[in-house]
């Protein structure tokens, strides 16, 4: 079974083309690193507008039948950074803990971590991650969630991940 996952780099200037997607690839290179089971991507750059952020959440989690949805982007403290706010908008759940973890490991890097929004939410079954837009906090980001996603996805009964233990490692609890 290919599992499916949604990409969102929410940014004016790289929907523009202003700005190379550095980004989204960053995510997707990342995930090919991590995965052994096959995926595909639905991708999406978009600009910080939040009516099209929710709308391109609702279409990859209700129709295109995404697990997991990462953003990037659209976290700061900024007029126009709603990134958070749109997933808050979508989810039915907010998940609090994710943005406290990439927060304070950003924080083991550079002090202005505290300025960053980044939150996760579910809605229906896709788990809903936002990250910061620089490719480098990005990694850091994933590296400290993402041994959780598995299992989240898992409890909210989507597809089985496998990852490559090599490079990270899934938690998932055993049964007592």
């Amino acid at each position: 079974m290919t599992i499916r996952i949604g990409i969102i780099n929410i940014s004016d200037r790289a929907s523009q083309g202003i700005y190379k997607d550095l980004p989204g690839m960053a995510i997707v290179d990342t995930l090919n690193e991590y995965l052994k089971s096959p995926w595909e991507k639905e991708y999406a750059i978009i600009p910080d507008e939040q009516p099209l952020i929710e709308n391109t959440m609702i279409d990859m989690a209700d129709h295109k039948n995404c697990c997991l949805i990462i953003t990037s982007g659209g976290t700061g403290p900024a007029k126009r950074d709603v990134t958070p706010e749109a997933t808050e908008a979508v989810c039915d759940k907010m998940m609090p803990g994710f943005g406290e973890l990439m927060r304070a490991k950003s924080l083991t890097y550079v002090p202005t971590a505290i300025l960053s929004r980044q939150t996760a939410g579910i809605r229906n079954k896709t788990l809903i991650v936002n990250l910061p837009g620089k490719p480098k906090a990005i990694r850091q980001c994933l590296d400290a969630v993402f041994p959780a996603i598995p299992y989240c996805i898992d409890l909210l009964e989507g597809p089985f991940i496998e990852c490559n233990e090599d490079v990270i490692k899934a938690f998932r609890p055993q049964n007592v």
